[in-house]
């Protein structure tokens, strides 16, 4: 009889032993599995992204419907400086440079012509202009002389009406030199103001090519 107890509970520790050692070796689960807390689902339409995206940096900002990203840690280059726009006008005595080489260059392209009113005088940016009224009075004829002092490589002149005659362009007389050296109307081909009443006009300056100061002069005979 002791010896049927003996190996009844034997048999019941085999068994035992043997159920815990099958729920040890279950393989893993396979298939869905639950996610951990506080996981949310992506909303409708969301698209992974793909291999190799790295997340934004903490504080960007999603761009405007439309409207490209820039992209990242690049440089921004100022644009650079427009030209036009009017020129400073300064004293002619502090254009002296340009005036020394106005007066000897006048005395060669427009003989026995006079000065008429005060030089025209600034301080240029490329592209710049500077304007100065002139009367044109029957039968005369003009010249204008422009140069710039070192630092300007280019200068223009024009003579343009201040109120445009029908059947005369806006234009009446401009240079056609290259250089820091312009005359309109060179000897002997003054600008001739042929009509027989006077009208309002400007002298148009232009530094087209460099920077600095800049001068001219209209003459008259």
């Amino acid at each position: 009889m002791r010896s049927l107890s003996m190996f009844t509970l034997g048999a019941a520790a085999l068994v035992l032993t043997a159920g815990c050692k099958k729920n040890d070796e279950q393989p893993p689960q396979t298939g869905y599995q639950q996610p951990p807390p506080g996981y949310q689902q992506p909303p409708p339409g969301y698209q992974q992204p793909p291999p190799g995206y790295q997340q934004p940096p903490p504080g960007y900002q999603q761009p405007p419907p439309g409207q490209n990203a820039p992209p990242p840690n690049t440089p921004t280059t100022p644009p650079p400086p427009r030209g036009g726009g009017q020129a400073t006008p300064v004293d002619a005595n502090m254009a002296a440079a340009a005036m020394a080489i106005i007066g000897p260059l006048a005395q060669s392209q427009a003989p026995g012509a006079k000065a008429v009113g005060s030089p025209l005088a600034g301080n240029f940016q490329q592209g710049q202009t500077l304007e100065a009224a002139v009367q044109l009075s029957p039968g005369k004829c003009y010249t204008v002389v422009a140069a710039g002092a070192p630092g300007v490589s280019e200068v223009n002149v024009q003579l343009v009406a201040t109120t445009p005659l029908p059947g005369l362009a806006p234009v009446l007389a401009q240079d056609a030199d290259t250089g820091a050296q312009a005359v309109l109307g060179k000897a002997p081909d003054c600008y001739k103001w042929a009509f027989m009443f006077s009208a309002p006009a400007k002298v148009v300056l232009t530094v087209a090519g460099g920077a600095g100061l800049a001068a001219a002069q209209v003459y008259e005979k």
